[in-house]
Order: C-alpha cells, then structure tokens, then sequence
C-alpha cells in the first residue's frame, strides 16, 4: 500500500495548479547586471551560483527529498535569457491558454514588465534567432506548423543524462572542483586554447560550489524546521535530512538515501540553470542498485522505505512545470518535461541487468500515478518472464506507461551512429523514443517537420490550402499530372525544401546557442566535457550527435498518396482534377469519392500497397537529411518519436485525400492515423516494423490502443507479452499502449473532477487525461480500440 506521506503529497500534486516563479530570472537578472563585461560562461555560472545563494529555500511539509525551483509545489520557472517576449505577449493570458495554462497574478506580471523584461530587452536569444534567420526559412519555419524548432530557439536544448555512474557518484560536486582546479594548473595562458578552457574549468568551480551552497542551505533549513518540530518523528527525519544535504552533492554518496537525494539536487541544478527539456535520470535501477544492496544487506533501510523514496522522487521530478509558449504546448501538451528513467535491458557486458529496482520502479509508476519520470524498459530476448509479466501488469492499468523498447534495436542505433559496442549496450532513453547514451551531446527533438504540408504544396501549387498563402516551391497546376511517378515527384521536392529550411534553422539555433549560452553546470556532469575542458555547446561530450529532424505525418501522407495512386492513375475513378477539387470543397459535396478514398488500403494494416510507400517516404527522408552537417561536423539525422505535434501540424493543412478532412490531427511516429488501423494490433506492428527502424536514430514510436478487456487478465496480459516479443523480432524498436476505454474516457471529459490522476498516453509520454485540451483528449479517444490481437 501507498504510504500516508506519499498519498498526501499525491493529493497535492494531483490538485494543485502550476504557477508561475520569477524568482529565478529576477536573481539572474540583477547577476547580469553585476557581470557585464565578464566572458558569457562566467556571466552564467555567476548567475547560477547566485541564484542558488538567494532562492527562497522551501521544505514541504512531510518531505522525505527535498529541494524546489520555486516558492510554490507545482512550479515554473522564466529564463529571459533565452525568450522573453513571448512571456511578455501571453502572461495576460496564462490562466485562459487551451493547452497547459498557467498561473500568474497581477504583482507578478507588473514586477517582470518593471524589473526583468527591459534589461533583456534585444539579448535573448530568440531575438537574436529572428534578427538573423533569413525571411524565407522564417516564412516556412517560424510559428507556422509546416517546420518548427522554436523549443530550440525560445527555450534551453535539455537532452542530456548526467553521468551518475562515472563522474557524481564517483567525484561529487567537491571532486569535481578538485579536479577543474587541477585541470587549470596544467593550462598555460599564453595558449588561446587552454585560456578558453581555463575559463571553462572557472565557471564549473562556480556552478559547482553554487550546487553545493543550495544544498547546505536545505540542511540549514532542515536543522531550523527540527529545532522547533514537536512531532519526534518528523523531527528525526528532518535532522536526517540536515545530516544528508550537509554532505551530498558535496561528496559521493555512500546510502541508498544520500544517492536518491543526490540524484534530485542534479535535477534541480539542472532546471535553476536552463529549464531544460529532456533532463533525463537514465539507468536509475543501475547506478542506484549498488547503494540499495549495501543498504539492504546491512540493514539500514527496508525494502519498504527504499520504495517509499522512490515514490518520492516520482512526485518531486512532477512538480517541475515545464515553462513554455502556446506555440510549444501544442507540440509537447501536458505540462510535460520528459524527464525520462530507463530500467532493464543488459549490462556494459551484456549481461541481464534487470534487478529489484527494476521491478519497484513498475510499482512506483503504477501506485503513485505521476506523469514522471518517464518510466521507459528495454526487453531483450532472454528478459525474465517475470519482467515481462510486470511490465504487461503495468499497462493493464491504464497509465500508458512504461515506454516499452526493444534493447537490440536500441543498441543497434547507436552501433550505427557511431558508439562503441559496451557503450551501445548502456543505453537509455532520452525524452520521448531516443536511444542515448548518458556520455552524449546532442539535440533531439530539433525540428518537427510536416510530411503532409509537402504533400499539399504538391497538390497546391506550392500554397497552403488553408490561407492561400504560397509557402512552398514553385508547381504546376496538379490537375495536369500526367502519372503517380509525377505526383511523387513533385511532393518529394516540396518536401526537400522544408527539409533544408529545417537544416538552414537549425544551424542558426546551433550557432547562437554557443554564442550566446554555454551550459557550465550540465558540462559538468559530463565525463568527456572535463577531460577535454570543452562546454557542452562546444561538442565537449564523448559522443556529439547531429540534431535530430522529427516526421509528422507518415501515415496520412503513405495513405494519401496510395489514394491517388489507385483512384486516379490505376482504377481511373477520378481524375486528378476532380480529386482537387474535392480537397479543395473539403470533401463537401464528394461522399461518394471520399469513401473510395476511405477504402484504399491504409498503412496500419500490414498491407504492401500502402506500406511500401510509408517504407521509401522513411528512406528518402534518412537519406536526405543525412547529407546534411550541423555546426560540428556531424550528420542530422532523423526520428518518428511522437509528441503532441500531430494535433498543431494537422490544424495547418487541409484536406487530404486519404479523406481525412481538414484541420483533422495527422499521425504520429511511426502509428497509424487514428481510426485506419482496422486489422489487429500486430498487423499494425507489422506494418511499422517493415521500416527501417535501425537508421532512424532519434527513435521511432509506436502508439496503439487496447480494449481494457484483451489486458484484464493474466492470460491477456502473457499474450501481449508474446505479441511485443513477436514485434520486437522483427527489428522494431518501441511500442506503448493505452488500454482505458472509451467509455472511461468520456467520463472524464465530462467530469473532470473526478478523474484527475488518470493518465493517458499522449505519444512519447503520458500525463493527465484532464490537463489535455479537448482536441487533444478527442484524438486520443479517435486511435482504434483494438479488441482482438
């Protein structure tokens, strides 16, 4: 059963409404204003250390791990430095967004306009990133659905895994200061190299002794609590936690307790100097296996506690509010962070990892019900059945978690990108579907590109169908195509295009963000940024890979042009022109044609017409991109991960002619469009695992949906074990299910109130069906039920 303690702080996570801090960018502003003048690195860790001397410390009541971003529970953060203006645009209107909203009052909305907002004013990085992209990617790629990386120029990039196992656990924060500082007596300054890196090294001593400083201020805190505590018990935990955060990060971890409250400081250094997207865990049931036998074996904790401490952190990593615009909510709804935790898999050695922590890790997913960490596994073909049974067990409860990954697939992206084979097998996952490696650099969700625009700038003459304005390249008119191949063609060049105004943004993004904000304090957490003395933005990691171009609407477009493959040029029911039309009407007044078009065979349903189309569409857009080369020399490579970016990306195109209407959601990842896969679950496996999965190193998805009933049982739950085993033979990389049924799921459309901790999985993660807009609730419940396997 769930603790006291755990369900209290449940309850609050569960009810409380994400409001906004300016704590941090007011203590980072006035930093600034003492630093001008100084190099960009030290100005940062400057402002880091500062903020951690000065934020407000907060214990919450009966906390076990503490530490907080903000004054209040369920909190977000500002960071000016990279965006402001959009904050500036939409604050008035926090509380009233359709997607993620936020609270913020009067007070503090006058303090940012008076106090924060004018100093960065003409120094953010978004305006930068305006000022110097050029007018036509600009046209293509900013705030219009048909290319988007603004998460990449209006926030921080995220995307890394500290390095728990070979640099905090080993070092601490007080080891890694010894060693910048020895690192700077061996650099000469009549070098403009090692200048650079002793500059580096000096602004890792800051953040270092800032993430140090937070921590002795909690234990202060704690001691300050205790003295006038009356309850023994919580007067005794109090002083326990004092005695922890007096030592940890400082120094290495040497408990079960002190490991886990490590772990969160990191998370917390991270937030106050980024607010980064995908600061993921990584192997938590590795790096912490270590501590939780010592303590086991001698007795200082119970199983039971350990697993009311994971539970903890469950709760701490969800009450960080992921800050972000309208525009990026409706790409990653759901106040999500993706803050990801991986457990199971091999070992370096490619042994069975799989361990206690494994399985109390399912437990604290399926009884705290958070939306983080985003619980993913990797099953490998000699995986426990008992594993696998627990795993099933967790999906059979309607949370959408875990994030099921095959662990040879996984390790063969990464062979293929590059990583040596022990490193390969010690992947985890990053953000949504991303094999990483917690020595790595890299970008992950970089650009949303939508597959369909392309299709549309085809079929339009280069111009939306929505607005008429003319976005694409030139075309003819398309009731002149003459043949498929011609159709084919003319999409693949509208579609190269939005590929190269990706590139052309992204190189900018990459650009200002070395420029303008290094990242001393994860640079830290990284192995290879010490050895070489090189920031993060710098490629200082081991690994430094191209950023990654995510695919939105593969299944639509495979379909679409199927429809007019076999309408039009082969049974000749249509012609080209009347199919335009009919796009044109929106299908209005074309019924009949639009159920043809509904009867072409649809990708989802293991079908070749179809699924060769979806199979070159895949390559030629690895292949394209792979040309490519970022700022470091690396190639940009390519995913289908799903994040909510199928709801904005469809609202921006319009009818299609698979019949699917306009401004309807496309597809996500590597799924089916909702609704078209009528066969059985695995023929929808079938058809995703026909892609070549190995190349697509930023991840591919997989989402389907279940009839609660197939998994209500211990034999339903077995034979979906088989089935992810089958899919996971055929070279596939990721699956996840839903498995709450519609009728549930109205329910809680309807009464809101009363459903609060029900999860959903949204793509690459889950997060409360509630705080879902009602379009994004409505495509959820849209995926096909499937009731039989």
């Amino acid at each position: 059963m769930i603790t006291e303690r755990i369900e209290f702080a449940r309850q609050n996570y569960i009810n409380a409404k994400p409001a906004i801090s300016y704590e941090r960018a007011r203590i980072w502003t006035e930093s600034h204003k003492k630093t001008e003048g100084e190099s960009v690195v030290i100005r940062r860790a400057k402002a880091f250390k500062d903020t951690c001397e000065q934020i407000e410390v907060t214990i919450f009541e009966g906390e076990l791990i503490v530490g907080a971003i903000g004054e209040f529970r369920k909190c977000g953060i500002l960071t000016p430095e990279f965006s402001w203006t959009w904050v500036d645009r939409e604050m008035d209107n926090f509380d009233k967004r359709v997607q993620d909203p936020y609270v913020m009052t009067d007070e503090q909305r006058e303090f940012v306009r008076k106090n924060i907002f004018p100093y960065w004013k003409g120094k953010s990085l978004e305006e930068a990133f305006l000022a110097q992209l050029p007018k036509e990617t600009a046209k293509v790629a900013v705030d219009t659905g048909f290319v988007d990386n603004d998460s990449k120029w209006r926030q921080a990039v995220g995307e890394i895994t500290p390095d728990y196992q070979d640099v905090l656990f080993k070092k601490g924060f007080g080891g890694i200061i010894n060693e910048a500082k020895e690192n700077i007596s061996k650099l000469s300054l009549t070098s403009a190299e090692d200048m650079k890196k002793k500059g580096f090294y000096d602004s890792i001593i800051i953040t270092s002794e800032g993430i140090i400083i937070l921590a002795n201020r909690y234990a202060a805190k704690a001691r300050e609590m205790a003295a006038i505590e009356s309850d023994s018990t919580r007067k005794h935990e109090l002083l326990k936690i004092a005695d922890i955060c007096s030592r940890i990060p400082e120094n290495p971890p040497v408990t079960f307790y002190e490991a886990i409250q490590f772990v969160w400081f990191t998370q917390v250094g991270g937030i106050i100097s980024e607010n980064p997207l995908a600061l993921n865990v990584g192997r938590f049931d590795q790096f912490m296996y270590p501590f939780y036998k010592s303590d086991i074996d001698k007795g200082i904790m119970t199983k039971d506690q350990v697993q009311e401490l994971i539970e903890a952190l469950w709760i701490k990593l969800s009450e960080w509010v992921w800050t972000i615009s309208a525009n990026t909510a409706e790409f990653f709804a759901g106040y999500n962070q993706f803050q990801n935790l991986t457990v199971g898999g091999k070992t370096r050695e490619g042994k069975d990892a799989i361990n206690d922590l494994s399985y109390m890790c399912l437990k604290a997913t399926e009884r705290v019900k958070t939306h983080q960490p985003g619980l993913s596994v990797r099953i490998h073909q000699d995986c426990p059945s008992s594993f696998l049974d627990g795993v099933t067990h967790l999906v059979s409860k309607g949370t959408g978690f875990p994030a099921i990954h095959n662990d040879a697939a996984g390790y063969q992206m990464l062979i293929n990108a590059g990583y040596e084979p022990e490193d390969a097998r010690d992947w985890n996952n990053c953000g949504c579907v991303v094999p990483h490696f917690r020595k790595t650099g890299e970008w992950t969700s970089a650009v949303n590109i939508n597959f369909t625009a392309a299709l549309e700038f085809a079929l339009n003459e280069g111009k939306s169908r929505i607005n008429g304005e003319k976005i694409g390249l030139d075309e003819k008119n398309p009731s002149s195509f003459q043949s498929y191949e011609e159709v084919e063609k003319a999409f693949y060049k509208q579609f190269d295009n939005l590929i190269e105004h990706s590139i052309i943004a992204t190189l900018l993004a990459q650009k200002l963000h070395k420029e303008m904000v290094p990242r001393p304090f994860l640079s830290s957490c990284i192995e290879e940024c010490m050895i070489k003395g090189k920031d993060l933005v710098d490629a200082g990691a081991k690994y430094n890979i191209g950023p990654v171009l995510t695919g939105i609407g593969l299944a639509v477009t495979s379909n679409s042009l199927a429809a007019i493959k076999k309408l039009v040029f082969e049974d000749k029911i249509a012609t080209m022109d009347t199919m335009i039309k009919a796009l044109d009407a929106n299908w209005e007044g074309y019924e009949e044609l639009r159920q043809l078009a509904a009867a072409v065979p649809k990708y989802g349903n293991d079908i070749e017409y179809v699924d060769d189309i979806a199979i070159n569409m895949a390559n030629h857009y690895y292949k394209e991109v792979h040309k490519y080369k970022d700022i470091n020399g690396n190639s940009f490579t390519t995913a289908f991960m799903g994040i909510s970016n199928y709801l904005p990306t469809g609202k921006v195109v319009g009818a299609t002619p698979c019949g699917r209407k306009a401004k309807e959601p496309l597809s996500e990842g590597v799924s089916p469009f909702a609704g078209s896969d009528t066969s059985t679950p695995l023929a929808a496996m079938r058809s995703a695992a026909k892609l070549n999965q190995d190349v697509h190193s930023g991840g591919t998805l997989l989402n389907l949906r279940l009839n609660e009933d197939l998994v209500n049982t211990k034999r339903g739950q077995s034979n979906l074990g088989s089935m992810i085993q089958s899919f996971f033979s055929l070279g596939a990389f990721h699956v996840q299910f839903n498995t709450i049924s519609t009728e549930t799921l109205r329910k809680a459309q309807s009464n809101p109130e009363d459903y609060k901790d029900l999860l959903v999985r949204v793509a690459g993660y889950s997060t409360q069906f509630v705080n879902l807009s009602r379009s994004m609730q409505d495509a959820i419940i849209a995926r096909t039920e499937h009731k039989n396997y």
